[in-house]
């Protein structure tokens, strides 16, 4: 006894390596990045003008979004990893891009043939700033760094892989309960789609790349391709599209991503990837239970 006991480490160290403040540490330094490049925001507008600043502002968002991981996240807590690794990087990103232009494509043709969505003519394709720096590129890598980066990396280290699902398909579902023409049902159909469906992919390839590409790929399909409201923001895409009939088929004014449509095909795609990750070995006991085990 006496031997394990001399074998562990100092008191702080262990406080420090503990899950829970590793994951404190990371949303703080991030919240603080991300607060930093909003306040420089309105000076790169003035500098720039708002067409050159907005991705200007989102590169350097990113990259030092990206520095802080190479940095600190990979040495934080108990198990130290790259969730950002360079190798494999631009295969993750397209891949994910392309599985989620396939999906959402698929559910837009099945709400077609229901007489749920219809195109009537050509878009403007005006929103496609908005859609490729702060939709795509923009929520695809911060959302991901922070959902899946931070708090599933760190809850699952803690509580396992299901706590981690559930609380972060919730919290997801959650925050955009304030969007525009959101709802109770639009928040859930969320938090399962997406949840699960970048949780999943996450837990598979233990790297944030292939969720960043399916979160862009998605939301630039939705908006730019098929002008779908995104997450219940309207804009003007490739084509001029309406949603019209019941609400459970076209979503209503949120947009298809409040179908029960998306639900079921985005849905069980979650649930194949995450029955992939379980039969890879991907699934990870809560920190009490590893302890326990480690000590037998």
């Amino acid at each position: 006894m006496d031997i394990e006991h001399a074998a562990l480490p100092p008191l702080w160290r262990r406080i420090w390596r503990f899950p829970l403040i590793a994951m404190l540490t990371a949303l703080v330094l991030t919240i603080g990045i991300v607060l930093g490049s909003s306040q420089a925001s309105p000076l790169l507008a003035h500098l720039l003008g708002d067409d050159i600043a907005r991705p200007v502002q989102v590169a350097v968002l990113i990259g030092l979004l990206i520095a802080m991981q190479k940095l600190v996240m990979r040495r934080l807590g108990e198990r130290h990893h790259d969730d950002l690794p360079l190798a494999g990087a631009g295969r993750g990103l397209l891949l994910g891009t392309l599985v989620a232009f396939a999906l959402f494509s698929l559910i837009a043709g099945v709400a077609a043939l229901l007489g749920a969505y219809r195109i009537v003519g050509w878009g403007g394709a005006t929103s496609w700033p908005f859609l490729l720096f702060a939709a795509g590129v923009g929520a695809g890598f911060v959302e991901e760094f922070i959902f899946r980066g931070i708090l599933f990396r760190w809850i699952e280290e803690f509580a396992g892989s299901w706590a981690a699902l559930l609380i972060t398909s919730a919290l997801f579902g959650l925050i955009h309960i304030g969007n525009d023409n959101a709802t109770l049902f639009s928040s859930f159909a969320i938090a399962v789609e997406a949840g699960l469906m970048l949780g999943g992919a996450y837990m598979l390839t233990r790297s944030l790349w292939a969720p960043i590409g399916l979160h862009f790929g998605w939301n630039v399909t939705q908006g730019l391709v098929w002008d779908v409201p995104v997450s219940g923001n309207d804009v003007d895409g490739l084509v001029d599209a309406r949603l019209v009939g019941d609400p459970l088929l076209s979503g209503g004014a949120f947009g298809l991503e409040a179908s029960v449509i998306a639900l079921l095909i985005a849905g069980s795609f979650g649930v194949w990837l995450v029955k992939r990750a379980y039969d890879k070995g991907e699934v990870m006991a809560p920190w009490w239970v590893r302890r326990r085990l480690a000590a037998a």
